[in-house]
């Protein structure tokens, strides 16, 4: 079930690259360009995670240091 569900995840993954690419080129369709949307927003949002999070853990564990 595990490799079930990876597998329909990175197929997402690599959907949302190609609409990426396609709809930087100009010719893709619509959907493909929400698509591209999504994907693009997603992969901000999961930066800003990484971002706030590596900046918690660093402090917390310079506080601790101390």
């Amino acid at each position: 079930m595990d490799v079930l569900i990876l597998s329909v995840l990175l197929a997402l993954v690599i959907g949302g690259c190609v609409c990426v690419v396609w709809g930087g080129r100009g010719t893709a369709p619509r959907w493909a360009r929400v698509w591209a949307a999504a994907t693009r927003g997603a992969g901000e949002l999961l930066s800003v995670l990484m971002k706030s999070g590596k900046g918690s853990r660093s402090n917390s564990s310079s506080a601790d240091s101390d």
